[in-house]
């Protein structure tokens, strides 16, 4: 089994799967460890901007990635945008929000690295899974020269190629030789990608799958001061 076979066309699925199986376990099992773990009480300096940079941005390359990836080329097309357009809407955005991503990112890495409050409440997953997700970004942003290349000579082979082999697992139809038509750089920030999603059950990335609908339904709670009234 060649390399291209092995990390494109059987590692996704391993990846895929311990993602499903091992939160199912974990929020099954452990559903006292299924939080964010905040480490906001420890120090506050920076940290409202710092996070909000890094949520908004990664939560919009997410939906970006699927937006171009997951939903049908023929969609785009169906509403007008061309192949080529589409590449440089995903370069703008990228850009935009990977810039936003990096800034919050860097700066929440550098806190829990480098604050020494937080630094010793910090686990080592903590640690490996904030550094892995900058490199994982970086590597990303490093795909946009690239794509403007191949965007500047109207050449958005690289873009679909990558949309197909997205496809094709999704349906259970692996196609590996897709990705030897793509840059390596590319090859590189998938591959680091689908190992989000290898170790994402471990960490506190968890919190992402529960959503607190419940606050918008759940009674106040009542607080009554100790302090004497005048």
């Amino acid at each position: 089994m060649s390399l291209t076979n092995l990390f494109f066309g059987v590692y996704p699925y391993i990846a895929l799967t311990v993602f499903v199986i091992g939160s199912w376990i974990r929020y099954d099992n452990e559903q006292y460890t299924w939080k964010t773990d905040s480490s906001q009480l420890l120090s506050k300096q920076g940290m409202m901007l710092a996070s909000n940079l890094f949520h908004v941005g990664i939560i919009m390359i997410f939906f970006g990635h699927f937006a171009g990836l997951v939903l049908p080329h023929g969609l785009w097309l169906g509403l007008g945008i061309s192949d080529l357009a589409h590449q440089w809407i995903a370069i703008i955005a990228g850009v935009i929000f990977g810039i936003m991503c990096l800034v919050g990112g860097s700066m929440l890495w550098y806190r829990r690295m480098y604050n020494p409050r937080v630094r010793i409440n910090s686990r080592r997953s903590d640690v490996f899974i904030i550094t892995w997700l900058m490199a994982t970004l970086i590597l990303g942003l490093l795909t946009v020269p690239f794509s403007i290349g191949h965007a500047v000579k109207g050449d958005p082979a690289v873009m679909l190629a990558l949309a197909e082999w997205v496809k094709s697992i999704l349906l259970l139809n692996p196609q590996p030789e897709l990705m030897t038509k793509v840059d390596p750089i590319f090859r590189a920030h998938i591959f680091f990608g689908m190992t989000v999603f290898l170790v994402f059950p471990f960490t506190r990335l968890v919190h992402i799958l529960t959503a607190p609908f419940s606050y918008l339904t759940r009674a106040y709670q009542i607080v009554r001061t100790k302090r004497r009234l005048a």
